[in-house]
């Protein structure tokens, strides 16, 4: 790591209209424009490009991209409960592409946080549970393709597993995938590297005693030189599509947990804001905006 100044990828593009539809898309701006508000400056931000074709096909199959590309309804595609428009279609490369260059950002800086992503729910060669493409997975790939990385691990921590994440992974031992998670909800669960389900009602005492034992091990035991940092704000006590029962003082610990231990061991980290779905749409932004900070202000050995 160059540098311990974090930085936020943003572009106005993240936002795309998805019709009445339970996901927030006003968040990505709305949280750019609270940091803003907060005093963070307009350098700090920086805009991604569209990730290529070549780069999402290191996860994704070929047949499935063109489907995505050509805006062909399939079983494929129509798995992600989205429509399906060139607009939302530029949106996820755009959600890819923010996810890698945080990653690079992360790798010189310390740390950097995409204002977007945290799809996990795409599968190699389909759509899943509003998530197109894997930007975690593909991020990964590029930088590993161009020996930038060689191990890393994915820290994932949205209230629903990331089961598309896990399947990529599988089997690979240079990538070490961490889910904890809501268990009796969806996705039809798949196995990661180490999944911690939790139940109805469980809320920050529970959460962070995993946490604190688990994120610790992760990093000593497989050695990362990168993680990826899904930082879900659905874990909420008040969120729409879950029960479990986390303050908003337990996911700001959760992200301080994460950032702490591997600035303590030097290991970079690119962050996604994951998903999000609270009853009061502030809420989730108030969630997303305290990650952030947490990213801004955090110093190696903080």
């Amino acid at each position: 790591m160059k540098s311990s100044t974090s930085v936020f990828v943003y572009h106005p593009g993240y936002y795309a209209d998805v019709g009445v539809h339970v996901l927030q898309q006003g968040k990505y701006r709305a949280t750019y424009e609270r940091l803003r508000a907060a005093g963070v400056p307009e350098g700090a931000f920086i805009e991604p490009r569209p990730a290529t074709e070549d780069e999402v096909r290191l996860v994704h199959t070929a047949e499935y991209v063109a489907d995505l590309l050509g805006g062909v309804h399939t079983e494929r595609t129509c798995a992600s409960e989205l429509p399906l428009s060139a607009e939302i279609v530029r949106a996820a490369f755009l959600a890819v592409g923010g996810t890698i260059l945080a990653a690079r950002e992360a790798l010189a800086r310390g740390r950097a946080l995409n204002l977007t992503g945290g799809f996990h729910h795409a599968f190699a060669g389909q759509a899943e549970g509003f998530c197109y493409l894997n930007d975690l997975a593909v991020a990964i790939r590029v930088l590993q393709r161009e020996g930038a990385v060689g191990r890393a691990a994915v820290i994932d921590c949205d209230l629903h597993q990331g089961n598309g994440t896990a399947v990529i992974f599988q089997g690979d031992p240079g990538v070490f995938t961490f889910s904890i998670h809501q268990q009796n909800i969806y996705p039809v669960k798949r196995k990661s590297d180490l999944d911690v389900g939790l139940y109805d009602l469980a809320g920050d005492a529970e959460y962070l005693a995993h946490m604190r034992k688990h994120v610790p091990e992760i990093l000593d035991g497989h050695r990362p030189g990168l993680v990826l940092y899904q930082a879900g704000a659905d874990p909420y006590a008040s969120d729409q599509l879950g029960t479990l029962k986390l303050t908003m003082g337990g996911l700001r610990e959760r992200d301080a947990i994460v950032l702490s231990e591997c600035a303590r061991r030097g290991i970079p980290v690119a962050g996604t804001l994951g998903g999000g779905y609270a009853a009061d749409p502030a809420d989730t932004v108030d969630i997303h905006f305290r990650t952030a900070m947490a990213f801004w202000g955090m110093g190696p050995g903080q």
